[in-house]
């Protein structure tokens, strides 16, 4: 059976991708920084049979990356979804308020870790019979649909993540592996806020529609919740 190896499945996209995957017939690793607090997750994981085994990971946590990479040494994995994202404080991302510290954080969780998760199992990428990286973007992130500008902290971060999805998918090609930055359109969850377009549900059928017709001549592109490509 067919492999996805995601980060932050312990509430909204995360967690609604691991349910779907698993009812698929995937097996899924399903990743989170507290496990012992992922009560929904822990559910669902209990009740797939076996398709859904629950993971400690804080993305931003070498070792226990490092860990997670030695524990699945040599098993492929199709998908490699990082997922996992913070927005940092929307509060202080206007011009004249960002602050430091909080930047680097979000730099730190948004484009550094999955960064180091592509390095790290990109072995088992390879060996699978699919071959998808997808990490999670933001069409915050595209310079050219900028037209109300703040939001440097976030939208820096995911430009970020954008350029750094380009290099893996040049660098991986060589491996047959695919890369996309994918954008889940606005979404009502924690991050989004209750006014987003779509549902979790939404957003998921059309994110798992798109990873499902991605090919190895998508790799390098910025996929929309349409399918559409995002101009960068």
């Amino acid at each position: 059976m067919p492999t996805l190896l995601i980060t932050g499945a312990n509430r909204g996209l995360g967690l609604e991708l691991a349910r779907r995957y698993a009812t698929d017939g995937w097996d899924v690793l399903a990743c989170c920084r507290s496990p012992e607090n992922a009560r929904e997750l822990n559910q669902l994981a209990a009740a797939s049979g076996g398709k859904v085994s629950v993971h400690l990971l804080d993305v931003a946590n070498n070792t226990q990356r490092q860990s997670l990479a030695a524990q699945f040494k040599g098993r492929p994995i199709d998908i490699l979804f990082n997922n996992a994202g913070i927005s940092g404080n929307w509060g202080t991302q206007s011009f004249g308020q960002c602050q430091s510290d909080e930047w680097l954080e979000v730099l730190r969780t948004n484009v550094i870790a999955p960064t180091l998760m592509m390095q790290d199992f990109a072995a088992n990428v390879a060996m699978s019979d699919r071959k998808i990286i997808a990490n999670m973007s933001s069409k915050m992130g595209s310079i050219a649909d900028n037209t109300s500008g703040s939001s440097y902290v976030y939208r820096s971060s995911k430009a970020a993540l954008n350029m750094v999805s380009m290099s893996a998918a040049r660098d991986l090609a060589r491996q047959g592996i695919t890369v996309v930055a994918l954008h889940p359109g606005w979404v009502r969850t924690d991050m989004g806020g209750p006014n987003g377009e779509l549902s979790v549900e939404e957003s998921v059928t059309a994110l798992k529609r798109n990873l499902t017709n991605v090919t190895v001549a998508d790799s390098g592109r910025f996929i929309d919740i349409d399918g559409s490509t995002i101009p960068w």
